[in-house]
């Protein structure tokens, strides 16, 4: 597992982790976005180092801004004893770490997450990887990095849409392992919890599923509830001017999975309408029109979680508790949907 670190102080953490490391070169990874609010705490703790920056947005998560970074990294003369710095949300997580681990077949990299949603989740665990042909992070491998420097200093940044999409992850942590947790998570005032000691509750959450299963070949699968449907929502409307944030759409899968738990594990009626106050409460109702249920079920079939043609889900037996590998038909996710849009706030 990676090194997790937790930092009141980001320069001073920083620059005495560096001071422990060897390497040849550093480089920073960020988007636009994050050069100019996050990159800027941390500057000062650096050694030189060369930067590397990208249009900020899901949409520019591709080969094609891939091949810009590794350009950049064989133009900088990076070898294998380089060390990457990645630092901004799970965009940049994701894609900086998947080039540092397939360029010269892997040099080592630290994230630095700077969304609430890439501190709880996407930084958390080695999964690593791209869009591609619309389909979310349907190329990458599993590499640990090296470390994950977490501070809630950089949340201050973060308008209230990017927190909000990052409580969505957290919810799901309560809702697959504990339900002491879901119950105590706002949702009234949510935004002025205490961030610091929610975190380390979440990752502790999810290194604790991923230490047991770090390839996702059984249990890493609960960390997808809700993300069957929810990639789906997402990448339908990935490049639209209905485009979701990532917890928004997941939102919209928590609770279409939630019925389908009740559907296919019992999960009973008093937990779902827990489950729908409480997201309802803090991310509200988004339009999805009925014309639009096809094509989101046929991308449900690309999921990763799937054998050939049996759509796999993991679903609820109860809140605080789930399953995986349960299968689930294509006209049960059509009354999911159905189900979501018939909600009412």
């Amino acid at each position: 597992m990676e090194k997790i670190v937790y930092s009141s102080q980001i320069e001073k953490d920083l620059a005495r982790y560096l001071s422990t490391r060897k390497y040849s070169k550093l480089g920073v990874i960020a988007d636009s976005h994050t050069v100019q609010t996050c990159y800027p705490l941390i500057q000062s703790s650096l050694p030189e180092h060369a930067v590397f920056v990208f249009d900020a947005g899901e949409i520019h998560k591709n080969l094609e801004t891939c091949s810009q970074i590794w350009q950049w990294m064989t133009e900088q003369a990076f070898d294998r004893k380089a060390l990457i710095i990645n630092i901004g949300g799970g965009v940049t997580g994701d894609m900086g770490g998947f080039c540092a681990s397939t360029y010269k077949r892997g040099i080592r990299f630290i994230n630095i997450p700077t969304t609430l949603l890439s501190q709880v989740d996407a930084s958390v665990g080695g999964k690593l990887g791209i869009d591609f042909m619309g389909y979310k992070n349907h190329i990458g491998v599993f590499t640990q990095p090296e470390a994950v420097i977490i501070s809630d200093v950089f949340l201050k940044t973060l308008p209230e849409a990017e927190l909000r999409s990052g409580y969505a992850e957290i919810i799901k942590h309560g809702l697959i392992a504990n339900a002491n947790y879901f119950e105590s998570l706002k949702t009234e005032n949510w935004a002025s919890q205490n961030w610091k000691d929610i975190i380390e509750v979440s990752v502790g959450i999810k290194e604790s599923v991923v230490s047991r299963d770090p390839k996702e070949e059984g249990l890493r699968k609960i960390l997808n509830f809700g993300h069957t449907i929810g990639h789906a929502v997402e990448s339908h409307y990935l490049d639209t001017s209905n485009h979701l944030l990532h917890g928004e759409a997941i939102a919209v899968g928590m609770l279409a999975e939630a019925f389908l738990s009740q559907k296919y594990l019992r999960l009973s009626h008093d937990e779902l309408q827990k489950i729908e106050s409480k997201i309802l409460g803090v991310f509200g109702k988004v339009s999805i029109p009925e014309d639009d249920f096809d094509a989101i079920i046929s991308l449900c079939f690309q999921d990763k979680k799937n054998e050939g043609s049996i759509l796999n889900f993991s679903l609820l037996t109860k809140i605080g508790h789930c399953e995986y590998n349960i299968a689930v038909g294509k006209e049960e996710i059509l009354q999911s949907l159905r189900y979501y849009n018939d909600l009412t706030t």
